[in-house]
């Protein structure tokens, strides 16, 4: 486990840290067949770094039926951290709609385990058995360690990938306008207004226009 964390810190990007966290789940955890993390924005449901498609229909059926251990876990108002059907042949006591339906894709058991920091809640890291009855006090133990540092390691991936973005976005933004101050005879603050009032008026993201202006010279298609 602590080699797994360190690893974890080592990984040069988000995407990789998160296939990481997906893969220490099945290595690490006895029982877990397939891993993967669910983010909830709103009443939309993200996979993020699917072992397999289980996991992905899995999520999927979540949100089309609003229930789901791994769905509860991810939402922010919760107070629960671990979400455990050790079961799926017997009859639900929580998830009602979900457990029947998720038996058909051939999950015997499952965890659910919130992915939080003391500053954020990031989602759920969800591991899958075939086997009912497959996961052990020991099992909870080890996807709890788990889930507690792949929580800082996602945060700290998801803010280095947020800070590169906003590096791109303000160079791009600089290109943009040292363009159209070229092309235009104008100054840095209009060249800026332009792009800028092309963003709000057209709805688009500043990023966009900015990319528009360096691939063709204008913000317009």
């Amino acid at each position: 486990m602590a080699s797994m964390a360190r690893d974890l810190l080592a990984e040069n990007t988000l995407d990789a840290t998160l296939q990481q966290i997906s893969r220490s789940a099945v290595e690490l955890v006895d029982g877990c067949d397939a891993s993967g993390i669910l983010v909830l924005r709103g009443n939309q449901v993200q996979s993020l770094a699917p072992t397999e498609q289980l996991v992905t229909d899995s999520d999927r059926l979540q949100e089309s039926l609003r229930e789901g251990p791994c769905f509860d876990a991810a939402r922010p108002e919760t107070t629960e951290r671990v979400f455990r059907i050790p079961d799926f042949t017997e009859d639900p006591e929580r998830w009602r709609s979900f457990v029947p339906r998720c038996r058909e894709l051939g999950v015997g058991s499952m965890m659910g385990f919130l992915l939080y920091t003391r500053e954020e809640e990031l989602g759920a890291l969800n591991m899958y058995s075939r086997k009912p009855g497959a996961f052990s006090e020991d099992s909870e133990t080890a996807g709890w360690l788990l889930a507690s540092h792949a929580a800082v390691a996602f945060s700290t991936a998801l803010t280095d990938a947020q800070m590169q973005e906003a590096i791109s976005t303000r160079h791009m933004i600089g290109e943009a306008m040292g363009i159209l101050m070229g092309r235009h005879h104008i100054t840095e603050e209009q060249a800026f207004d332009i792009l800028r009032t092309h963003s709000q008026r057209t709805n688009t993201k500043l990023r966009e226009v900015a990319r528009r202006v360096c691939e063709t010279g204008a913000p317009e298609q």
